[in-house]
């Protein structure tokens, strides 16, 4: 098994590596910490301490300088799942945006090329560098586990990153010399359903499934239908339970809130060390700066429990047509001037291109079909074709049209994203405004629209710590580029550079808006306002109070240090 290739013992490597002793990662040099202490950690952790090797390794003959012998039959295997979110999700050195693989400011990494994984040109006589992965990870297990590492990071000042799925535009949980903590294995086969769940010494009963860390999407609304509930998450197979912490918005969530609006309760570890679980009655701040604060920055979950729906019949919009430049501009006009009452009718879902794909839990299938007959007729008068499917639950939907239709794998990248205000669809001026920007930008890049605010939901006021903009839009608009195996420095300086211009046309638009921060652009200007806006002051203090030594961090995170940090040597200046 590849995985089996791809993670080998620390105590195995030991003997490799002390032979090889130009190697940057021997261990007497890893990370600056003597080999004596790594091996108390590995002990700590039950022998779950390996060192890292890049996802591509096997197809390369360099390794950090150095002659290593390809392995053709591993080669062979990920070239073949290159772009398979499932066979990623399994290999601690691969994430969904490979560039967060390498060290982009200095161009090293371990790339194939994503349009032709065989490609010789990637690989052939090319060094395999381990770049922005980190060179030593933890395969977490336990409470114990995470306790250790915390630790051992206050004892040696060892940089801290946590990884689960890989799910991550930013680059926050990958980091050069930094012990990772790869939690994907973590509780990965608990799932629970309780009719009447009570949050620890709460009153109030749910309808609730808890699910360990390592639980992926795809099981947990499997899990759901078996149980004839229905799971609001994520878009993917493979997003793990990071979704719930940063906003997590779903195509249900017009009418059922965002994923932080589900959560009732977390256990988690925090940097003090202590193993808590955390809700409205018990450290209910800490609970509030989880709903939303995302990222690792308060502690490394270990479950969550969310509250669930009946199962729903579904109807859903399947739309699509051949584009061009021309009739992609009446395209998204005709989008402008349809989604504020597609909103209230309770619609989500997702716009790209000449495609449409929607779902709503409220209406029948013949006031479904009303409702999108002018997006149908669109696309039927550009060749293409509209109809709607009724199906019997979430994960029927799920099955049928998302696996392939979810955002790929494997490529690199990046995203520029805005929060886009209701009122912008409620007047002529603001639709004029937002087609002529989206039909200015279309040329750059085709945007990407996701119809998940939650638009209908009953939000009470203050009980997450998302920014209040999630509360007053109707779309998360992005716009997207991309970077290839050999892009040069230069050129990703360049798309970052485009990516945050184009964005910036939006953010002009809708001023006191915000962005998602699980997808919002790298290089987002006043990430405290547009991620949580006027919650970021008192998630700080939550933040100064549960980890006061400030083991996490990550990029853009609540509590950043800033890009001028060491551990963001491989971000790009741009």
């Amino acid at each position: 098994m590849v995985l089996l290739n791809h993670i080998l013992s620390f105590s195995g490597l030991f003997v490799l590596l002390t032979h090889a002793n130009s190697s940057p990662h021997a261990p007497s040099r890893l990370l600056g910490v003597d080999w004596d202490l790594w091996t108390t950690l590995n002990a700590s952790v039950d022998g779950h301490l390996h060192l890292s090797r890049p996802f591509e390794l096997p197809c390369f003959s360099l390794f950090e300088g150095q002659a290593v012998s390809p392995d053709s039959l591993g080669c062979a295997a990920v070239q073949a799942n290159y772009t398979d979110p499932v066979f990623r999700s399994e290999h601690f050195g691969a994430y969904m945006q490979s560039q967060w693989e390498t060290c982009q400011a200095t161009g090293s990494g371990c790339l194939l090329d994503d349009s032709d994984p065989t490609n010789p040109a990637a690989y052939q006589d090319k060094d395999c560098q381990t770049g922005n992965i980190a060179p030593a990870y933890i395969d977490v297990q336990t409470v114990e586990h995470i306790q250790a590492v915390y630790a051992f990071s206050l004892k040696t000042g060892v940089r801290l990153s946590v990884k689960n799925k890989g799910h991550d535009y930013k680059g926050r949980s990958s980091g050069w010399n930094t012990l990772g903590l790869w939690v994907s294995h973590l509780n990965a086969g608990f799932m629970s359903f309780n009719e009447t769940f009570v949050p620890e010494s709460c009153n109030t009963s749910y309808r609730a499934i808890t699910i360990g860390t390592g639980v992926e999407m795809q099981q947990l609304y499997a899990f759901a239908d078996q149980h004839n509930v229905t799971a609001v998450g994520g878009y993917h197979r493979t997003i793990g339970t990071g979704y719930f912490l940063g906003g997590g918005h779903s195509i249900l969530s017009p009418v059922y809130g965002l994923g932080v609006d589900r959560v009732v309760e977390i256990k988690v570890v925090t940097p003090d060390g202590r193993f808590r679980t955390v809700n409205e009655c018990e450290d209910s701040d800490l609970f509030w700066a989880l709903r939303g604060g995302g990222g690792s920055a308060f502690g490394v979950v270990t479950e969550l429990t969310m509250r669930v729906e009946p199962q729903l019949t579904l109807q859903a919009a399947i739309i699509e047509f051949p584009a061009n430049l021309s009739n992609l501009v009446s395209w998204y006009e005709l989008m402008v001037n349809n989604s504020l009452r597609w909103g209230q009718e309770g619609w989500g879902g997702h716009i790209v291109g000449g495609s449409l794909i929607h779902v709503n839990p409220l209406l029948n299938q013949s006031a479904a079909q009303a409702s999108m007959q002018v997006a149908i007729d669109f696309a039927v008068a550009q060749g293409g074709s509209g109809l709607i499917d009724e199906l019997p639950s979430w994960n029927a939907f799920f099955l049928k049209y998302v696996t392939s239709a979810e955002a790929p794998v494997g490529p690199e990248l990046m995203l520029g994203t805005r929060l886009l205000n209701t009122s912008l669809f409620a007047t002529d001026s603001g639709k004029i405004a937002l087609s002529a920007a989206i039909a200015n930008a279309l040329p750059f890049s085709t945007p990407y629209i996701v119809v998940g605010t939650p638009f209908l939901f009953p939000y009470v006021e203050g009980t997450t710590s998302v920014t209040p903009a999630w509360r007053t839009s109707l779309w998360h608009f992005s716009v997207k580029e991309r970077f290839y195996f050999n892009s040069t420095l230069q050129d990703r300086q360049s798309e970052y550079a485009q990516v945050d211009q184009h964005i910036q046309v939006f953010r002009n638009l809708t001023p006191g808006s915000g962005a998602y921060f699980n997808e919002g652009d790298v290089y987002e200007p006043d990430h405290e306002q547009s991620y949580w806006g006027s919650n970021y002051k008192r998630l700080l203090e939550i933040k100064e109070k549960y980890d006061p030594y400030r083991i996490l961090d990550c990029w853009q995170c609540v509590g950043w240090r800033g890009a001028g940090d060491p551990l963001y040597a491989c971000y790009v200046q741009i």
